[in-house]
């Protein structure tokens, strides 16, 4: 056997799958039991799947979900890779020590401040709490992964292929456009899918960025959780973990053969130089 895969290796590659899998595996199997107890098998069915879509509770909240997504990630891969430009780009400025920290922090600093902080915000200038204010606050926290995302790929950049645009009298501006952004574009994608799964998952900050007419689908999971599991919340999440993991596969699919497009956009303008 090859020595990095020793038995020992092998066996805690399994426990590790195993303790991260198996429950999301058992969760998947009882979605599709025919019984109202959720650990107790009593046949196949698909009844619970019906009975998610015919819940509006959980139909109103999967649209405010998605409507926050679509949006926060939106104006978080916009503000991240604008970010991520200066702080590769711009070289040293003055406070760029503060302007590169305020960008991480959110990275270090607990969900629940970050939540308390943005609710004190909220309250105190009289901005009335809802789907704007949830917006906010995913973009807030989400922004800085996007930035991360964003300035490794700008780091690794070759900048001759933006000065030779320049040099053939691109504007900064159209230099960007047309040579810096697509070839950048997989990793602005990865940061923008990577905003959207941070705002599907959040709980702890939309709990406290939300108001009374604004309920995310977590929130809504987990005030149905606190009075007991049932199978509709299998059904559901096991809807959400397939819409996962289709959406890790086409990220996957998308990012590869952006490289290999990216490869050749490269290979040509360099014999075009």
């Amino acid at each position: 056997m090859n020595k990095r895969f020793t038995w020992f290796n092998v066996t805690a590659l399994t426990l590790g799958f195993v303790f991260l899998y198996l429950p999301i595996t058992i969760l998947v199997v009882y979605s599709f039991n025919s019984s109202k107890l959720v650990t107790v098998w009593a046949g196949f069915s698909f009844k619970w799947y019906g009975a998610v879509f015919a819940n509006k509770g959980f139909m109103d909240a999967a649209i405010v979900t998605l409507k926050v997504g679509l949006i926060s990630s939106t104006l978080a891969t916009i503000l991240g890779t604008m970010a991520a430009y200066v702080l590769v780009r711009a070289g040293r400025f003055r406070g760029r020590t503060l302007f590169s920290g305020m960008i991480y922090a959110p990275l270090v600093v607990p969900d629940v401040i970050t939540g308390l902080s943005l609710l004190l915000l909220f309250i105190s200038i009289g901005f009335s709490r809802g789907i704007t204010t949830i917006v906010l606050a995913h973009a807030t926290f989400s922004m800085c992964y996007v930035s991360v995302v964003v300035s490794s790929r700008l780091v690794s950049f070759d900048r001759s292929l933006e000065e030779a645009a320049l040099d053939l009298g691109c504007s900064p501006f159209d230099a960007f456009r047309n040579v810096t952004l697509p070839i950048i574009a997989p990793a602005v994608i990865s940061g923008w899918l990577l905003a959207f799964t941070l705002s599907l998952d959040d709980l702890v900050i939309s709990t406290f960025a939300s108001g009374p007419s604004a309920t995310t689908l977590p929130m809504k999971i987990y005030s149905q959780v606190r009075l007991g599991v049932s199978p509709e919340i299998n059904a559901l999440s096991s809807i959400m973990i397939g819409v996962v993991t289709i959406g890790v596969i086409m990220s996957s699919i998308i990012s590869k053969r952006s490289a290999v497009r990216r490869q050749r956009q490269e290979q040509e303008a360099l014999a075009q130089i």
